[in-house]
């Protein structure tokens, strides 16, 4: 018995992975092509292949292009650690620390960036024409770094722009069980964006310091983006689908500071439950573009301070009277959440009004019904340090006060909604001749 379709980056004989592992990878999938060029005695399969990359430092100069299904990639470990900590830490200091860059499997993605051109940056890009559409591609267990971050337009570091033009997987073509699994991602402008996804799995992987993170584009449907450590910058958004049906989100931890946590555009009957959702801007979770019969369930939303820094300032543009929860759309249900507002009351925009929690904007029939709003000004602080500062807040207790909010606000193009126990009397705005209210019961009343 041999094992032919099992490879080895390290010991292919075409190229050196050291120096380009996209010329390695792209050698190995040829030859794939070539000995699976037909149907293989006995049972007729195209069985593929597995691709294995070893602990070490792979440069990526060549994009790869996968066009057979049934492959996998995986390596022996995520290797993600924060590169904006080490890029905000004075250089002087790098020599006392103990890593300098993420490790595992990692593939140091050094593409040259081609302006008008958003596929060329990609370092993996799956896409194949024709029928059946491409199935079960796996990446798993290695990963992507995009190394720095470029100058724009701001003032702001090049490090700390989230800007290179890198994607880490791009997957452009209709696809069929897909799955992610184990992976890391850091300092890429857009980590993975796939395109009219069919039962894709994103699950367990670290995928954070990357200006975009999950972007589900196109359609799709019956897919999950499960228990994930995900995190985007100020100009993206950690995870954003347009178009599906059936998308489950659940268990994710996601952290701050991306312009939204979950961002759902035109998404039908789909979940987001359970889910730690943290964040420094309003619009945390967004449903737009007639998003309907959708459930958000027990999930926890924190929004608070940005506590460093470098990134003090820096926001994505909204005011506090958008909403953590914006909704436009029909019949989707919003249940038993608990959400934390803890801010500066100083710093609310527009000033003098109330941040807004739940608003719903657009549609009918939504239900809205037992979530539990703590809404606290804290005075605004910042730390040097990262790691510090973001644990500082988080571990904060001592608020000077409570802070006047609106729980749930609806807007007039927005009716025959049910709101139960979700806000006081004074903390909803809504029609009571087209909407249904009940207040929450208070001390003594």
């Amino acid at each position: 018995m041999t094992y032919e379709n099992r490879y080895d980056v390290s010991t292919w004989p075409v190229g050196d992975p050291l120096e380009d592992i996209g010329e390695v990878l792209n050698s190995i999938i040829a030859d794939v092509h070539q000995r699976q060029s037909a149907s293989t005695p006995p049972y007729g399969g195209k069985p593929g292949a597995v691709i294995y990359i070893p602990p070490g430092d792979y440069r990526l100069r060549t994009q790869v292009l996968i066009d057979i299904s049934f492959l996998r990639i995986e390596g022996s470990g995520h290797g993600f650690t924060s590169s904006s900590i080490r890029f905000n830490v004075p250089e002087d200091q790098w020599e006392g620390l103990h890593e300098l860059w993420p490790g595992g499997s990692r593939i140091l993605v050094d593409i040259p960036r081609e302006r008008g051109d958003d596929t060329a940056g990609a370092a993996f890009r799956v896409e194949r024409s024709g029928d059946p559409r491409i199935s079960s591609v796996e990446f798993v267990d290695f990963c992507l770094d995009g190394l720095h971050f470029q100058e724009d337009e701001s003032d702001l570091p090049a490090e700390n722009t989230y800007s290179n033009g890198k994607t880490g997987i791009l997957v452009a073509s209709p696809n069929d069980s897909f799955r992610i699994s184990g992976m890391g991602f850091v300092y890429l402008e857009n980590a993975l964006t796939i395109y009219k996804a069919d039962a894709l799995s994103v699950q367990d992987n670290f995928i954070a310091e990357c200006g975009s993170c999950i972007e589900l584009k196109g359609w799709g449907q019956a897919s999950k983006i499960n228990d994930n450590f995900i995190g985007a910058g100020f100009k993206g958004e950690s995870i954003y689908a347009e178009n599906h049906g059936g998308l489950l989100i659940a268990g994710n931890n996601v952290f701050p500071r991306g312009s939204s946590s979950v961002h759902l555009h035109g998404v039908t009957r789909s979940s987001v439950t359970g889910n730690r959702l943290h964040s420094f801007y309003p619009g945390m979770l967004r449903l737009s573009g007639n998003s309907s019969e959708n459930l958000i369930a027990t999930n926890h939303f924190l929004r608070d301070l940005e506590p460093w820094t470098p990134f003090h300032g820096i926001n994505n543009g909204l005011d506090d009277d958008y909403g953590l929860i914006n909704i436009d759309g029909s019949d989707n249900s919003v249940v038993t959440n608990h959400l934390s507002l803890n801010i500066d009351g100083r710093d609310v925009t527009p000033s003098g009004s109330a941040p807004v929690v739940i608003r719903l904007r657009n549609g009918v029939g939504n239900f809205v019904s037992n979530n539990h709003v703590v809404a606290t000004h804290v005075d605004s602080s910042q730390s040097d340090s990262c790691f510090e500062g973001q644990v500082d807040s988080l571990l904060s207790k001592g608020p000077s006060g409570g802070l006047e909010v609106v729980t749930v606000s609806i807007e007039a193009s927005s009716e025959r909604n049910t709101v139960l126990d979700s806000g006081r009397e004074t903390e909803i705005l809504a029609d009571r001749s087209v909407n249904a209210l009940r207040i929450t019961p208070e001390v003594g009343g």
